[in-house]
């Protein structure tokens, strides 16, 4: 046995829940060998004791944009058209390789601060993207995000898609599945169906997921009902767009018919409170989803448009909105939303059977918070602690299958400074330089 954490407060996130005071966990090549109320008989080469910690899995970022923690905080103020049109893409244009990896890298050292074990991005410059990936030991889902307003358009030799084969021909699978490629199609509304009908066939015969935004915004839900006479979700499936494993990262404007269509084809719902109420979108109503059968995970979106990657933040959004939005309280109790960051995210992305849970035989994918700050005392409840006092910054550890990536304050695999340098003396100056 590798690693050992004795006494901890240990939450299971299995079917029953559990939730195991002074329990022992065990680690061993990089998979748990051990769960139980005592020690194992075999000696641990390392024991962390976890007197005043809780154990549990590590989370999991379904929607996200990890370079865009370069824009984070730039533009603020504005409906999601606008800053994107206006402010966001002009200055996306201006980005390199070079750039995308320090953001990258950056915002990874942010998931694991805040005890996030995997992500799913949709960006551009997937190559370096999945380099940082490589280097700093996180899992991640990645895919390239890929508009299309050309006039003419062949999947062999357009850009982005061209881009997306490689990620996937060099990327998939690599370190045993570490990481993941999937196909992205960015919206219904910044493509069309040449797009739709090349990528969700590339995806189905190579077995890939897809990765995409849905009805973010009323106008976006109702101006696709004007173009087609039909809503996003109705008009991407009529081009099987939704005929292998996808996540679809909003959902706020969903019907009750776009929502049996979704569940009819397993889509996963991601649902991002904090960058929908912050650019104005609306609130997603989970529960509607969740009753139509729906599996429904939880993503941050980007550091610019939320402006962190705090998972802990999101668990507490998503049940405090939707109280706000049914006008009762209890609507997405702590349990539940514990469950989307964590079993339904590993099922959004394909690895229900390896992360998730505390389980022997899963990754050891975990956490380790630190229950003894003021803010988490008393502790009647600890996944009611967990959801509505807990902050990432109270994650003393994050280990990815077994491999200890943050603790107490050092990462393992990424050399901060030299990242937030490459990004001060290069990175930003690159991509603001016409700022006065």
């Amino acid at each position: 046995m590798d690693i050992l954490f004795s006494n901890v407060t240990c939450v299971t996130m299995d079917a029953e829940l559990h939730v195991y005071p002074n329990a022992f966990v065990g680690v061993t090549d990089g998979k748990i060998s051990h769960v139980g109320k005592s020690a194992p008989e075999e000696k641990p080469a390392k024991i962390i004791d976890g007197t005043g910690m809780v154990l549990m899995p590590g989370l999991i970022n379904c929607h996200t944009h990890l370079p865009m923690t370069i824009l984070r905080g730039y533009a603020d103020g504005h409906d999601l058209q606008t800053w994107l049109n206006e402010y966001i893409f002009p200055r996306e244009a201006k980005l390199d390789g070079r750039a995308v990896k320090a953001a990258t890298l950056l915002a990874i050292a942010e998931c694991l601060r805040f005890g996030t074990t995997s992500v799913s991005d949709m960006y551009n410059f997937c190559d370096e993207i999945a380099q940082a990936v490589s280097e700093s030991g996180i899992k991640a889902n990645l895919s390239r995000g890929t508009l299309l307003f050309a006039d003419e358009f062949d999947v062999e030799e357009y850009p982005a898609c061209v881009e997306m084969m490689e990620l996937h021909r060099k990327w998939h699978g690599h370190d045993d599945g570490r990481i993941k490629a999937e196909v992205s199609i960015h919206g219904e509304y910044t493509s069309d169906y040449r797009l739709w009908d090349a990528l969700s066939e590339y995806a189905i015969s190579n077995g890939l997921g897809m990765h995409i935004h849905l009805s973010e915004t009323k106008a976006e839900h109702e101006e696709s009902l004007e173009r087609n006479g039909l809503t996003p979700a109705q008009v991407l499936n009529c081009h099987h767009v939704f005929d292998t494993r996808a996540i679809a990262a909003h959902c706020v404007w969903l019907d009750e018919e776009d929502r049996q269509l979704l569940a009819a084809h397993h889509v996963t719902a991601v649902h991002n409170p904090i960058s929908n109420l912050k650019l104005g979108s609306g609130c997603a109503d989970v529960m509607a989803m969740v009753k139509a059968g729906m599996n429904v995970a939880l993503g941050t979106d980007g550091d610019s448009s939320n402006n962190n990657l705090d998972m802990f933040e999101e668990m507490k959004a998503a049940s405090l909105s939707a109280n706000g939005l049914y006008q009762k309280p209890g609507v997405l109790p702590p349990a539940a939303v514990l469950t989307m960051a964590t079993v339904c995210g590993a099922k959004a992305q394909g690895r229900e059977g390896e992360c998730g849970q505390i389980r022997v035989g899963m990754d050891a994918d975990l956490i380790l918070l630190d229950f003894t700050q003021p803010h988490l005392i008393p502790c009647h409840d600890v996944l009611s602690n967990l959801v509505y006092s807990a902050h990432g910054s109270d994650v003393v550890m994050t280990m990815v299958r077994g491999k200890i990536l943050y603790m107490n304050g050092q990462f393992t695999t990424i050399d901060l400074n030299a990242v937030v340098r490459e990004l001060t003396e290069y990175a930003i100056p690159h991509v603001f330089s016409d700022d006065e």
